[in-house]
């Protein structure tokens, strides 16, 4: 890319902002840039590219990088306190309720809409009008695409004559009858299903997929987490504990320290062709796909995530057979509800920082979402970016340069835009300290529950009593406009 090409496109935003357009070949020479993000996926980008950009700015992006489970209260706390250590992140949507709230995170509107080398149009209208905007303002850039669905051995299951599951009652008996075959060629038994369960990690989505699927069949505005009416948690009612079933049940035949695996550990076992069934975003399409990674190259295949024939009825708490009134958007009696689970990744700007380091930090993130960059990332495993542009989403040379063929695309980058058109889509929570009611209430009680520490109604009890006290605490009847507002329910 020719600096003069990158720095034109500057040219409007230094005119909106005041400063002179970017004659100069390094116009943020001596600026340095803190920006925090997790640790390995989404910071392998973001440290790989950076060099890059500061030979064409001068401006050096020092990452910081901490596990995932500390990254919200590390930004939080950082910019809280006041100590302002951090100057950007890039870290889950959902979370910018909370540091909008506190008047830490920058309003970004004139510059995304002064910035044309962006592309925004090409940007996916879920990730554009939902994962970058609060109350009609823009807050964050768009660097990933995210969406759960589910992967599959495609030489497994019709060497063993089954189908690609679509209920969750289907994926479990693929998993049973695959589980301890050798599918990688090394003569050990592998593994029916590979579901990351790890504790304090990125786990605890997972439970609200097969929830979801059940809960939620009405579409998107009906919500999965709480009743709208008085923002009960939907939890005390037979999907939630099917789904918990679901989760255990699928743990006989997971690899047997399952518990401990995060979605890095169980990505390489799928890519190397040791589990039948994977759930996970749409890193493993890639990953499965690079042949330095992968033993499954065009054996393996994608799919929207499993649903369920019988969805909630919430007044009774019982669950009941798939119909035209209560599952209006049922494929073949099956009711998907597939999960936009974290939003996908995005890159935000603590407000209180120098306006020259602002400036910087905007120009970093408007370079690593432009096509130029993030075409390239989005189609490697280990950046954890996955497809977000519009352009991304179809079969093209990106693709075909990556070693994905068309069959593969066909299901991969199919199973992605299904679950983008649903009029079923889950939208992940994305109310104040939605921190606490997932990544601590939710992720706590579902770890504990599958490690035997407490049973299922014990589980039930925890997550509705934890939900309950947060939303007495933070203000119930505001928690239920908002969280009516973010889903769109009347």
């Amino acid at each position: 890319m020719r600096i003069g090409v990158f720095l034109a496109g500057f040219s409007a935003f230094a005119a909106l902002v005041g400063a002179p357009a970017f004659a100069q070949d390094k116009p943020f020479a001596g600026v340095t840039v803190n920006v925090i993000t997790q640790t390995g996926a989404i910071q392998e980008p973001l440290q790989r590219r950076a060099p890059e950009f500061e030979a064409l700015t001068g401006a050096k992006i020092n990452v910081i990088a901490v596990p995932f489970s500390d990254l919200y209260q590390k930004i939080l706390t950082d910019w809280a306190s006041g100590t302002n250590s951090v100057d950007a992140g890039v870290f889950a949507p959902q979370w910018m309720v909370d540091y909008i709230a506190g008047g830490y995170l920058e309003d970004l509107t004139p510059r995304v809409e002064a910035d044309k080398d962006i592309q925004q149009e090409d940007v996916g209208a879920f990730f554009r009008d939902f994962s970058e905007k609060y109350s009609g303002k823009t807050y964050m850039i768009t660097l990933d695409g995210d969406f759960h669905m589910m992967y599959y051995r495609k030489d497994v299951l019709e060497a063993a004559g089954l189908a690609v599951p679509k209920t969750w009652d289907e994926y479990l008996e693929v998993a049973k009858a695959t589980h301890g075959k050798d599918m990688s060629g090394d003569g050990t038994p592998d593994f029916g299903s590979c579901i990351a369960k790890k504790r304090n990690a990125q786990s605890y989505w997972f439970v609200t997929d097969v929830v979801g699927s059940m809960t939620q069949s009405k579409g998107t505005s009906q919500g999965t987490f709480f009743n709208t009416k008085d923002m009960t948690p939907l939890v005390n009612n037979d999907a939630f504990r099917k789904a918990l079933d679901f989760l255990a049940e699928s743990t006989k035949y997971g690899p047997p320290d399952e518990l401990n695996l995060d979605v890095s550990d169980t990505r390489p076992l799928f890519a190397s062709g040791r589990c039948a069934l994977n759930l996970d975003w749409g890193d493993v399409g890639t990953i499965s796909i690079d042949p330095k990674q992968s033993k499954v190259m065009g054996k393996w295949g994608a799919a929207i995530m499993p649903g369920s024939k019988e969805v909630l009825n919430w007044d009774t708490g019982k669950l009941e057979a798939c119909t035209a009134e209560n599952c209006p958007h049922a494929i073949d009696g099956v009711n998907h509800a597939p999960f936009a689970a974290f939003g996908g990744w995005g890159g935000g700007i603590n407000a209180a920082a120098d306006p020259k380091v602002k400036d910087a930090a905007y120009a970093y993130f408007s370079f690593m979402t432009q096509p130029a960059q993030s075409n390239a990332d989005v189609t490697v495993g280990g950046t954890g970016f996955n497809p977000y542009r519009i352009s991304q989403l179809s079969y093209s040379d990106l693709w075909k340069k990556a070693n994905m063929s068309e069959d593969e695309a066909k299901v991969y980058l199919g199973a992605i835009n299904d679950s983008m058109s649903s009029p079923n889509m889950i939208l992940d929570l994305r109310i104040p300290q939605n921190q606490k009611y997932q990544q601590v209430v939710l992720d706590e009680a579902v770890s504990r529950f599958l490690a035997g520490e407490i049973d299922k109604e014990a589980t039930v009890a925890a997550v509705e009593e934890g939900w309950n006290e947060l939303n007495e605490e933070i203000g119930k009847d505001k928690q239920l406009e908002l969280y009516k507002a973010t889903i769109g329910a009347k």
